[in-house]
This record gives C-alpha cells, structure tokens and sequence, in this order.
C-alpha cells in the first residue's frame, strides 16, 4: 500500500512536491473509498487518487517521476554500466536548479511493515540513499549513503537491525557503483532482509504513461488462460460493450508486449513466434446468432477497455499499486467511472490495490462517487515550476458542487486561454 511520495528537481518540478494517500478525518464513504493500513499511527489509506490540471501543468512528469524511481530500483544494479550516464533532468528554468540533485522519496507498507526508502541523484551518480524502517512505531534507520564531495568518496551508515554484519556490509557497499543504487546491489547479492522491497517495487507497482498505454496481448494472454477468461468476459460484459464471448487465435509474428510492471512496450523476440488475435463476438439478430469481429474492427474505446481489463484483474486479484496517465483517453466518462469504481468496491479490492490517475474527465467530481481527499491538483507558477495540491486546501464544505468549482477557476489548475487574431 502506497501512503506518500515526494519529489524535487525533476523536470517541471522545483520544489519537494507531495502526493499522499493518506485518508482525512472524514467519514464520508470510509467503508467503500478507504480501507485500513494497518499502522496506527495513519489508520486510513484512500484507494483511488485523481489529479486535474491543464495542459503541461506537470501532472505526466509526476507519473514519470514514480516510474524513473521505479526503474533505477530494478535495472541500476545490473543495467546500467559503470560510468554511464543517468536520464535525470532538472528543473531548467533556475540555474541554481540544474545543479542540484533530483530527489524521491517513497513511503509503503508491505507484509505490515511501513518503509521509507529514498534518493538524490544527478547525471553521474547517487548523492543520496536512505531506509527507515518502522517495525514498530519507531523508525529503524537500516543503512545511509552520503557522497562527499570534498573527499570524493562515500559516508555510509549500516543500523544494527541490518543483518548481514560489518564484513557483509562491506561487500555490499563496495559492490555498489556511484551510478546504481545501494538496495538494488544488495538484493542482487542475495540480501534478503531487503528483498521485499525490491520486490515491492518491481512487482506491486504498475506504472502506465501517456506514451505506453496498454496492448491488448497481455489481456490476450489471460483470454488463453481458462481461469481468467470468464472473468475478463464476464468484466467487458458489465462494461456495457455488448461482447458475449471472445476468442484468440495464433499466428506467426513479432509480438510487441506490455510489460504490465513497468508499462514499457517492447518486441519480446526478434525471431518470428506465435502471437494471438482477438476475435470478439456480439449477439446478432436471432438467438444463436453471434457475430465475431476482429479487435482492431471495435471502436477505440472497447480496444482501450479491453486493453486494461487484464491489468485490472491482475492489480486486483494482487493488490498492486496502479498509476495512469490519462486513463480517459478514448472512453466514455461513464467507462472511466466504471474504472475506478472496480477499485473503490471493497468486495472486489479485497487485496488492498489503488489507483492513481491523471484525467481531464471533470464528471468525476462528484461528491457521491469521491472524497474530498481523493482529488488533486497541479498548476504552473509564473517561473514554469509545477505545484501539487489537493481539494482539502480550500476547506470545501461538505455537498459541494466540486466539478463547477473546478470548472469556475476555484481550485485554479485550469488553462489561461488568451485571444487568436487573424
């Protein structure tokens, strides 16, 4: 479960900017919209969290920033070459800015355990990386690594509840490039106290970007899957698309495949293989006259929805973590609401997965369908630097027409259209 993130000097952003799930003090719909984290000392998670803003506001390069985090967790150890360059960029409007470190920080539970693992990089390597751990309420501060710069050389830190002990540390800590991270070598040398969150990343977060949205393969792939195709008809059936039954077929191909963690499209084989198509089948007139369509025949909004109906079966069954930029694109607004909906029914999200989206869709204010604390904003000040702020800043009251608020400019995060003369 995902509880807060931050980050700073990363593309549009300047400032420590903050995206937090944590619930509010408020009752409204807690049973369906929050579930519990387990923590006492933060009881409510929210399980879906939509962020507003206009056109290059900053809200992709939010999304990109949990995926550039996500990345250097899993490849830096082993995919990134000694004295290779790192693909960071600042925020370039402050000169002060481009050179200074990017920042993240993230804060997750997993297996009950609360984790707040962090790091500040530039172009050549890791200034910074921390883990606190909260086995209890007291934060255990597992290891620490410092550059410093006058001495040119590391400063490191390794807690008492960090197993392995002094010589172990020293391996691991040797091992570690100046251009990878300290927890993604250690994992890699069998460290298992540090597994799980290694694992939490690579395999509980799911990051779809505006220019990775999904291919229907993966949801082909679970059509061929005996046990999941039901679900999935069963799924595309209550989305009103009129499909009573899909079919895959085999033939020879290079197959480009989403890869559902990291929302990365890629050829999985340069070598022709078997790849699936999808055929899917509507009632016709008569009662066993059912007419079969080719996947790319349907409009774009049943393509995208069919896309995503493998992913969301799998973010649900596991309780992952999903995150969307634009979700809506090509669907029905009642489509995206259906979506989220999935998310937020606490009989079917009974894993504990979440979802965090970028929409334009403005139908999803609404008060009966999120919380207050579920709604997000991101605008752009007059220096180009990106700011993220949630509803509850303003204190709306409770009934509050959300969707003609925004609409109106009070909340801002809204275009500034200016006048075109010929």
């Amino acid at each position: 479960m995902l509880f807060e993130f931050y980050v700073s000097n990363y593309r549009s952003i300047k400032e420590s900017q903050k995206l937090s799930m944590v619930a509010a003090k408020d009752t409204s719909y807690q049973d369906i919209n929050c579930m519990p984290s387990g923590i006492p000392a933060i009881p409510q998670l929210v399980r879906t969290a939509v962020l507003y803003g206009a056109n290059a506001s900053g809200k992709s390069n939010l999304i990109s920033a949990l995926g550039f985090m996500r990345s250097m967790v899993e490849t830096s150890a082993v995919g990134i070459r000694e004295g290779q360059t790192l693909n960071i960029s600042p925020f370039r409007f402050d000169p002060q800015s481009t050179n200074q470190p990017s920042e993240f920080e993230i804060n997750f539970v997993e297996n009950g355990v609360r984790y707040q693992y962090g790091f500040a990089l530039n172009t050549t390597r890791v200034i910074k990386e921390w883990l606190l751990v909260y086995v209890e309420r007291k934060a255990q501060r597992w290891f620490e690594r410092d550059y410093d710069n006058k001495k040119d050389k590391y400063q490191w830190y390794f807690g008492s509840h960090l197993i392995g002990g002094k010589k172990q540390h020293q391996l691991w800590s040797e091992s570690t490039r100046a251009n990878a991270l300290f927890l993604s070598t250690a994992v890699n040398l069998n460290s298992e106290q540090l597994r799980p969150i290694y694992n939490w990343f690579v395999n509980k977060l799911v990051i779809i970007g505006s220019n990775s949205q999904p291919l229907p393969f993966y949801t082909m792939d679970r059509v061929k899957n005996n046990v999941d195709k039901p679900q999935i008809i069963q799924l595309l059936q209550a989305a009103d698309l009129g499909i009573t039954d899909v079919q895959i077929k085999m033939h020879k191909g290079q197959q480009v495949q989403l890869r559902l963690e990291s929302g990365l499209a890629a050829i999985e084989s340069k070598q022709e293989t078997d790849i699936p198509s999808a055929t899917l089948f509507h009632q016709g007139k008569g009662e066993n006259n059912f007419i079969g369509f080719d996947l790319n025949e349907e409009s774009h909004g049943t393509q995208k929805f069919f896309a995503y109906a493998g992913p969301i079966l799998d973010v649900l069954r596991d309780g992952k973590i999903l995150i969307v930029d634009e979700l809506d694109g090509s669907m029905h607004p009642k489509m995206v609401r259906f979506l989220v909906s999935l998310i937020q029914n606490p009989d079917l999200n009974k894993n504990n997965a979440q979802l965090i989206f970028t929409t334009h869709n403005t139908s999803l204010l609404d008060t009966d369908f999120l919380r207050r604390d579920q709604i997000w904003f991101m605008e752009k000040d007059k220096e180009q630097a990106s700011h993220l702020y949630p509803l509850t800043d303003f204190s709306p009251r409770k009934g509050e027409a959300f969707e003609r608020g925004y609409l109106m400019g009070r909340y801002g995060a809204l275009p500034f259209l200016g006048e075109f003369n010929l």
